[in-house]
């Protein structure tokens, strides 16, 4: 194959848009296209296979980690001293509100 000299390594897109394109007749523009091609054909195969950046991870990362500054929170040990419930059933009034008039 013989390269031309004066070939440009990109050239206007025939298909009417002001975009560029590889030029095949440029040994750079051939070189693009052939490591262009190589690349994507490489990232498929590597999707396919979940391989490399698309591998499945090799153990799920925690959910929570256990550290000294969770706030403890235990159902039914609220302060009684609010003036709410006494904490017994959080479904019970306490005895000193009367709701009957």
């Amino acid at each position: 194959m013989r390269f031309e000299d004066d070939e440009p390594v990109f050239r206007k897109s025939r298909l009417g848009t002001n975009r560029y394109e590889y030029n095949p007749n440029n040994p750079v523009g051939l070189a693009l296209i052939v490591i262009s091609v190589l690349l994507v054909g490489g990232m498929l195969l590597l999707m396919h296979f979940r391989a490399g950046p698309f591998a499945y991870p090799s153990a799920p990362a925690p959910v929570s980690t256990e550290t000294d500054d969770t706030w403890p929170y235990m159902p039914g040990t609220e302060d009684p001293g609010y003036g709410g419930n006494t904490g017994a059933d959080p479904f019970t009034p306490p005895e000193d509100d009367d709701l009957a008039p």
